[in-house]
């Protein structure tokens, strides 16, 4: 088989076969991608298009997360309460080190406490206080994180624990957190870069992941029916083994009757 594979012309068609096979998984891949793309799009389309709610409709203190409720912008009116500041650390924006400035929000409908990412600052940098007085806050919520992991010292964290905040922090907690959007309409400031909320979990297209499997699988296709080919031409090549396909019949005398 391999003195006909190496011929020129079962060279050319292994070329050709390799190509395409190999446009296949590009191709391929490209499906795959859009599967994600179209998932990741029709999620913030989903978030976008949802209205701004009352934090007290969406959630109580102590009540658990939402289903739903990740991503979901609310409204809530209430204070800072600056004495109750903390950093969460080894977090990045934009490749940059650094740690998010997470403040006690205390909810003037209920009193208590909602954990609010106001911002990141570059690491080694000062947080800055939250503003006084009262605030219309307007975030995107998102589940508690994993435990926290490390001792970093006060006020210093590795993930927004609310095993710990209920502990740490004075009086009731939300089951969540929020990424702050806007503090009395404008993009929070003084000091602190905006983190932006994160995508839901999401999955991804099953009609373009199919393609994806289509293009991948007839790119096999493709070697796979040249190594068919040549497979065959070898067979033809060497010919019948010996003792078949000769014919082997033998003339008969007719018996003649007496």
């Amino acid at each position: 088989m391999l003195r006909t594979a190496v011929q020129p012309r079962w060279l050319a068609l292994l070329a050709l076969a390799l190509v395409l096979a190999a446009l296949a998984v590009q191709l391929g891949r490209w499906q795959w991608d859009v599967a994600h793309d179209v998932a990741r799009e029709e999620a913030v389309r989903e978030v976008q298009q949802r209205p701004v709610q009352p934090l007290t409709d969406v959630v109580a203190p102590h009540e658990a997360f939402p289903d739903d409720g990740s991503g979901q912008r609310v409204r809530a009116t209430g204070r800072y309460s600056a004495e109750d500041q903390l950093l969460v650390v080894d977090r990045l924006l934009d490749g940059r080190d650094g740690a998010w400035v997470v403040d006690r929000f205390v909810v003037d409908a209920t009193g208590a406490g909602l954990p609010v990412v106001r911002g990141w600052v570059p690491e080694g940098a000062s947080a800055p206080a939250p503003p006084p007085g009262q605030v219309e806050l307007v975030g995107s919520l998102a589940p508690g994180e994993a435990p926290d992991t490390g001792a970093q010292g006060e006020g210093r964290m590795t993930s927004i624990d609310l095993g710990r905040l209920v502990n740490d922090w004075p009086g009731d907690l939300y089951n969540a957190f929020a990424f702050a959007v806007t503090e009395d309409g404008d993009a929070p400031g003084d000091g602190v870069e905006v983190v932006p909320p994160p995508l839901p979990d999401t999955s991804f297209v099953w009609r373009n992941a199919t393609y994806a499997v289509q293009w991948w699988l007839f790119g096999l296709f493709a070697l796979w029916m040249w190594w068919r080919m040549v497979r065959q031409a070898a067979d033809q090549r060497r010919g019948p083994p010996p003792g078949q396909g000769t014919d082997d019949t033998h003339d008969h005398e007719e018996l003649q009757p007496s």
